[in-house]
C-alpha cells in the first residue's frame, strides 16, 4: 500500500516581504543571516554587502566591501560569522564578521583553483573548506592552517557540491550531467561511485542528511531523488518546470522540497509521500498494444504490407506505442509528473482522479532566477535574479 497524499497539503506559499536593489551587476549569491533580520550578498559587481533590516522594513547596508575581481560564491557559517567568498580568479578570501554584523576583517586568502570559483562550502565540524572551480578539480583546504589537503579531478567543471559530515561523502555535480561521490580523508580521497541521470548538466544539488537523499537539479529541467541510504539504487524524478533548475532547498521538518528555474517559477513539492519510480523504455520493433510495426521494422511493413509508425512511450508502464495507442495526456503526481504527459489508453483509464491530485504547488518569483536560499529556521525564502534584485519571501502557511 502507498502512502496517500493529504486532502489538505500542506502548502508554502512564498509571499514577497521585501526587496534589495541598488547592485551594479547581477548577484551571484546571497543568504540570510539566521537570528538577525539581515542578508548578505555578493555580487559580479565586485561588492561583499551585509544588509540589516531596519524597523521602517527595508534593508539597509551595514558592510559594504569592494573586492579586486568578481565574486562568485560563497558560503557562510553563522556559529562562527565566517564567510568564505569564492572570486573569478581562483581564490577564495575568508572574513570574520563583528557580532553586530557592522563590520568585516579578512583572515585568509586560498589559492584553491586555477580558474573560477563555482561552489564553495565551509564545515566546521572538520575545519574543511570545500571548494570546485571550472578547472575542473575539486579541492579542500584545513581552514585553520591555510594548507591544502587535497584535490581530485573531476570529468567536466563542477556546479553542484554538497557534504555529509557523517560519512564525510562529497557528492561533486559537473556539466557533464554526471554526479560523483568521494570518501574523503584528512589528506587524500577515493571514488565510491558516480551515476547519471541527467540529459544535461547538473545545475544544483541538495542533500538530506536525515533521509540520506540527495536531490539534483538539471538543465534538462528535471530533479532526480536518489535514494543513497536506501541502498538499492533508487532515483525518483520529478518534472515540474519547463526551464532549467537554478536550485534547490529541502525543508527537513515539512518534508518539502523547494526548487527554482531560471523563468522565476518556484515549485513546492510535498516529499512526505512515497512516491514511485518511472519505469525503464521498454525496447520493441512493433507497437505492444496494436502490434503495427514500427517505421525501422522493414520486414514486417513489407509481410503485413502496412506503413511503420513512430514510436512513443508510455510514462507510466514504460511500454512501446504507437501515436494511436497513446493519445491521451495525464499528470502521475506519485511519478513526479506533475504536468501532463503521454500514456497508453489502458493506463489512462487506470488512473483515478485521486492519483492525479497535485503533490506541489506552483508559484511565480516575478524575476529570472540565478540563485536561492532557503532558511529552514524562519521558513523564509530569497531569490536572485538577472534583473539584479534579490526577492525575500516569508512563508504563508495553509490548511495544516
Amino acid at each position: 500500500t502507498r502512502a496517500l497524499p493529504s486532502p489538505t497539503p500542506r502548502d508554502r506559499k512564498p509571499c514577497l516581504q521585501g526587496s534589495i536593489e541598488a547592485f551594479q551587476d547581477v548577484v551571484s549569491s546571497a543568504v540570510f543571516i539566521p537570528k538577525e533580520d539581515g542578508v548578505i550578498s555578493v555580487s559580479e559587481d565586485r561588492t561583499i554587502r551585509v544588509w540589516l533590516k531596519r524597523d521602517s522594513g527595508q534593508y539597509w547596508p551595514s558592510v559594504f566591501h569592494t573586492m579586486p575581481s568578481s565574486c562568485t560564491c560563497m558560503s557562510f557559517n553563522p556559529e562562527t560569522r565566517r564567510l568564505s567568498i569564492g572570486m573569478d580568479t581562483g581564490s577564495i578570501c575568508e572574513f570574520i564578521l563583528s557580532e553586530d554584523y557592522n563590520k568585516m576583517t579578512p583572515t585568509n586568502t586560498y589559492q584553491a583553483h586555477q580558474g573560477k570559483v563555482s561552489v564553495v562550502l565551509f564545515v566546521l565540524e572538520m575545519e574543511w573548506l570545500l571548494s570546485t572551480g571550472q578547472d575542473k578539480s575539486f579541492t579542500w583546504h584545513c581552514s585553520e592552517s591555510g594548507q591544502q589537503l587535497g584535490t581530485h579531478r573531476t570529468p567536466s567543471w563542477v556546479s553542484g557540491l554538497q557534504f555529509d559530515v557523517e560519512t564525510r561523502h562529497a557528492f561533486v555535480g559537473d556539466q557533464s550531467g554526471q554526479v560523483t561521490i568521494l570518501k574523503l580523508e584528512q589528506d587524500s580521497c577515493s571514488l565510491v561511485t558516480t551515476f547519471k541521470g541527467h540529459t544535461g548538466n547538473v545545475t544544483a544539488l541538495c542533500w538530506d542528511p536525515s533521509q540520506r537523499v540527495l536531490f539534483s537539479g538539471s538543465s534538462d529541467h528535471s530533479i532526480i531523488m536518489w535514494d543513497i541510504g536506501g541502498r538499492k539504487g533508487t532515483a525518483i524524478e520529478l518534472q515540474g518546470h519547463s526551464e532549467k533548475i537554478q536550485g534547490l532547498c529541502y525543508s527537513s521538518h515539512t518534508r518539502q522540497l523547494i526548487s527554482c528555474s531560471s523563468d522565476g517559477s518556484i515549485v513546492v513539492w510535498n516529499m512526505d509521500v512515497t512516491r514511485q519510480e518511472t519505469p525503464e523504455w521498454l525496447d520493441s520493433d512493433s507497437c505492444q498494444k496494436c502490434e503495427q510495426p514500427f517505421f525501422w521494422n522493414f520486414k514486417q511493413m513489407w509481410d503485413c504490407k502496412k506503413i511503420g509508425l513512430r514510436q512513443h512511450h508510455c510514462r507510466k508502464c514504460g511500454q512501446a506505442v504507437c501515436g494511436k495507442c497513446s493519445s491521451k495526456r495525464s499528470s502521475i503526481p506519485l511519478m513526479g509528473f506533475e504536468f501532463e504527459v503521454r500514456v497508453c489508453d489502458s493506463c489512462f483509464e487506470s488512473i483515478t482522479d485521486e492519483d492525479r491530485a497535485p503533490m506541489a504547488t506552483f508559484h511565480d518569483s516575478k524575476h529570472s532566477v540565478v540563485y536561492m536560499h532557503y532558511e529552514h529556521t524562519t521558513g523564509c525564502l530569497l531569490t536572485s535574479g538577472t534583473d539584479k534584485v534579490i526577492k525575500v519571501k516569508g512563508k504563508t502557511d495553509g490548511k495544516r
